[in-house]
This record gives C-alpha cells, sequence and structure tokens, in this order.
C-alpha cells in the first residue's frame, strides 16, 4: 500500500474522527519543528508526515479512495483498479490528492501556527488577528494548547505506558475473520475532577489471515490520571492450538496417519476444512515417511491480498507393523523383488 497513515497516526483502521483528532492533536504537538530545535530536520519530516496523514483520514472522500486503492489512489488511478467509484461514464475518476501545507492544517486545526516559536507569529498565517479563544472545533485554545502539548508552568506532561492484552484466537477465527466485542472498565474524571468508573463495549473487527502478535490499538482507552495522557489500550492476537491443523506463516500443515499398505498401494485424503468444506483427493504415488503432498490454495488467507491463501501441506505418519511372520515377511520379499 505504500505509506500506512493509520500506522503514522498510531491509529486502527476503524478509528473515528474523534480518535483521528486525539491522534493528530498529540503528535503533531510532539513533533512541530519549534519544539524540536536539536533535532529539526527529523522533526520536519515527521511532522510533515503527521499533517498528510490527518488530511487524508478526515476527509471521507480522500480516506474511501485511500482505504481501496492505497496511497496510490490518491494519485491517480492505479493499474489494473477499472475506476473510481464516482466516473459518470462507468470510467476512472480525476480525482488526485494535493497534499496541503503542514502549517496550514496546523494552523487550521489548533488556531495558530507558532505554539513554540515565541509571539511574532499569533494570528498564525499572514492577515491573523492574533489568537483564538476558541479553535475550530469550539474548544478553548489554550486549554488545548495545555493538554496537547502537554506544558504547563513549565512540566512535561506524560502518556502512561500502553496497557496490553492477549487476544485469544482460535484457527477458524482468522481463516475466516470475525467480530469480537471487548468490555472494559477504566476510571475518568468529570468536568469538576471527580473520579469515576465508566463501562465501555471495544468492537474488535479480527480480519482473515490475521497473524499471532498482530496488534489492535485503542487509543487513550486507559485510565485518567491528573497530569498524565490516558494509555492506550492494545489486544495482541494469540492463536489457540488447533486439533488437526498446524499455521505455518500462510501455510496450513496437517499430518494423515495412514497403515503400510496405504503408504505402498494408494491412499485418499479426506479432510474438513477451517471454513467447513469437504476436500476428498486420491493419492497414487508412494508414499515415504518424507514425502508431502502440497495443495496449493488451500492455506491461510494472505492479509495484504484478501483473494489469495497459501498453501495446504499434507504429511503423512506411516504405521509399520510391530511383527512380521516368516510367511508375510517372503510374501513381501518375493513382490518388492520380482521384476
Amino acid at each position: 500500500m505504500g505509506v500506512d497513515y493509520y500506522k503514522i497516526l498510531q491509529v486502527d483502521r476503524s478509528a473515528k474522527d474523534e480518535d483521528l483528532k486525539k491522534a493528530y492533536r498529540r503528535l503533531a504537538m510532539k513533533w512541530h519543528p519549534d519544539k524540536n530545535p536539536n533535532n529539526k530536520k527529523e522533526a520536519e519530516a515527521k511532522f510533515k508526515q503527521i499533517s498528510e496523514a490527518y488530511d487524508v483520514l478526515s476527509d471521507p472522500q480522500k480516506r474511501g479512495i485511500y482505504d481501496q486503492y492505497g496511497e496510490e489512489g490518491l494519485n491517480g488511478v492505479p493499474p489494473g483498479a477499472g475506476g473510481f467509484p464516482g466516473g459518470g461514464d462507468g470510467g476512472p475518476t480525476s480525482f488526485r490528492f494535493n497534499p496541503r501545507s503542514a502549517d496550514d492544517i496546523f494552523s487550521e486545526f489548533f488556531g495558530f501556527s507558532r505554539p513554540f516559536g515565541g509571539m511574532g507569529d499569533m494570528g498564525g498565517r499572514a492577515g491573523g488577528s492574533g489568537f483564538s479563544r476558541g479553535g475550530p472545533f469550539g474548544e478553548d485554545i489554550f486549554a488545548q494548547f495545555r493538554s496537547a502539548a502537554g506544558e504547563s508552568c513549565g512540566h512535561m506532561q506524560r502518556k502512561g505506558a500502553a496497557i496490553e492484552r492477549q487476544l485469544p484466537c482460535s484457527l477458524e477465527d482468522l481463516y475466516k475473520g470475525t467480530t469480537k466485542k471487548m468490555k472494559i472498565s477504566r476510571d475518568v474524571s468529570d468536568a469538576s475532577g471527580r473520579p469515576s468508573t465508566v463501562e465501555e463495549i471495544l468492537t474488535i473487527e479480527i480480519k482473515p489471515g490475521w497473524k499471532k502478535g498482530t496488534k489492535i490499538t485503542f487509543p487513550e482507552k486507559g485510565n485518567e490520571q491528573r497530569g498524565v495522557i490516558p494509555s492506550d489500550l492494545v489486544f495482541i492476537i494469540d492463536e489457540k492450538p488447533h486439533s488437526l491443523f498446524k499455521r505455518d506463516g500462510n501455510d496450513l500443515v496437517v499430518t494423515q496417519k495412514i497403515s503400510l499398505v496405504e503408504a505402498l498401494t494408494g491412499y485418499t485424503v479426506q479432510l474438513t476444512t477451517l471454513d467447513g468444506r469437504n476436500l476428498t483427493f486420491p493419492i497414487n504415488s508412494t508414499i515415504s515417511p518424507t514425502y508431502e503432498e502440497v495443495v496449493k490454495g488451500e492455506g491461510m488467507p494472505i492479509p495484504k491480498e484478501p483473494s489469495k491463501k497459501g498453501n495446504l501441506r499434507i504429511k503423512f505418519n506411516i504405521k509399520f507393523p510391530s511383527r512380521l511372520t516368516s510367511e508375510q515377511k517372503s510374501g513381501i520379499k518375493r513382490l518388492l523383488t520380482s521384476p
């Protein structure tokens, strides 16, 4: 997909408008070039990335095109896309994304452009009339500045360490995709600062093909404490063991127990897939202890290419007889050595 705007803003792909605002507010103030005089080059690059990510994700049209076609879609019609929705004649739309100035986005969001650079640019852009008491979202800009910049009376506001929780998923969940709902309780403060506990249901969309270790982040869903930005709540995918299949990257591996007679004379594999289909196919080759049958396209979905899947690899555990009679030995020897 190219640039991952969700990763840049540190939000989940299901992030709502308020989540995007919180993320941009925090990151823009952290990486504003005026706040990083000793590391200005890196800060400018990050500040520009953060602003571009917010510009795209906060605009429903741009976000829709980005989600469907990636960064390439914002710059025109990607190869093989078949046109963007909205083309009246069924052909591609002439949409092209023109990134706005990071300073313009910052000024529009906060109501001023130089929070750390002194008082010389109090209006943000030319023609400005000084600091506004109310920002573009009806907020007190000074309160916004204190919470976002984390600087009040010279003290830097810190953010609580991320809270990580395991999210057990069956192999069927990770094959087909599913929705899980998690109930959380957290401490919050009302307008007067009095603490209270609220309960909330979080909806987690598990995408087909997600792997163990995949993280889903809910920004600032931890407990609220005075002077501390709430922690992010992070769910980490954990894969439950399966009774039949094992996962190896995007492949599924299964082991079939067969007899020596079946290994030498032929065997028919019968399997029920993770989505409930029945697979039946014969193996006419001689099956050795190291033999592996590969069925293409019957493995796990590939997250970045949902229409594609890995392979199903079938291994065999051959059960040899514990003892043979003299007649059986002679018969096998005669059969195997005959021309």
